[in-house]
């Protein structure tokens, strides 16, 4: 048995376009239902979405026969909490509120094993050596790990280029909600000054070598952020999927109001 290859990581790496659908419904019936859709990436939030590390271990599981590729968000980027999610076997992290080099460096240690980083050493208890029958788990884990940051505050902007040039930083993920707040138009990503802030942000990300992505359900919109150099971009969220479409086949009977045309996802 050999460890998984990092499909995402290879492909990203590449510059070719990964697209995404964000996981919160928090059910590995769910999740195992969306990754035969034929996106590249889920993404199964622990942050807003109300997923521990067993629901995040199950989802993984569920996914893992099928040709997507399982990131996991943490609801922090705390180093504890980090070594619980990649011994249960996840290989892609995307960490929240990351506003400095240092903060950066500390996440890319944290998927690391000493001493290249200060990831803990317990494979004969962990799904992700599967219980250390993968030879020379420790000596090969840390090529495969894909480390993804967001920046979704102005500190965040404004350190942007220290971030990426952080060795280990596999890409720089924008956060528009919270981006949007930060900048003083709360409830509004797709003001212009968010939007040119996105661009401006993708574009100082690929200047550095990295990958830059986001998420964006307004398809126009999704698109302008691909054409300035997104290059993993998830374009919907199962939760806002599953009302919208309930409340329009109910609406057929019995005229409910349909979902916003806005198609917020945050």
């Amino acid at each position: 048995m050999d460890i998984a290859r990092n499909t995402f990581k290879e492909a990203i790496r590449e510059g070719k376009l990964q697209i995404g659908l964000w996981v919160g419904l928090a059910d590995a019936y769910a999740a195992e239902a969306l990754a035969g859709t034929g996106f590249d990436w889920l993404l199964i939030d622990g942050e807003h979405a109300p997923n521990d590390v067993r629901q995040v271990l199950a989802q993984l599981q569920a996914v893992a026969p099928y040709p997507v590729h399982p990131i996991v968000r943490p609801v922090i980027g705390d180093v504890p909490l980090i070594k619980q999610i990649l011994d249960v076997g996840t290989q892609t992290l995307l960490i929240p509120v990351i506003e400095s080099a240092e903060q950066a460096a500390q996440m890319v240690a944290a998927t690391r094993y000493p001493p290249r980083g200060i990831r803990g050493v317990g494979s004969a208890l962990a799904r992700s050596s599967r219980w250390n029958q993968i030879p020379e788990y420790l000596h090969k884990a840390d090529e495969q790990m894909c480390v993804l940051l967001q920046v979704e505050t102005r500190a965040g902007l404004d350190a942007l280029d220290e971030i990426a040039a952080v060795d280990g930083v596999d890409g720089v993920f924008f956060g528009p909600a919270d981006l949007s707040a930060s900048l003083g138009h709360l409830g509004q990503p797709n003001h212009p000054d968010v939007q040119n802030a996105i661009v401006e942000g993708i574009k100082r990300v690929r200047a550095a070598g990295k990958a830059a992505g986001i998420l964006c359900a307004d398809t126009e919109l999704a698109k302008r952020y691909i054409e300035a150099g997104a290059v993993f971009v998830a374009v919907g969220v199962d939760t806002t999927l599953l009302v919208k479409a309930a409340r329009q086949l109910v609406g057929e009977f019995k005229g409910v109001a349909p979902v916003s045309t806005s198609q917020s996802v945050y």
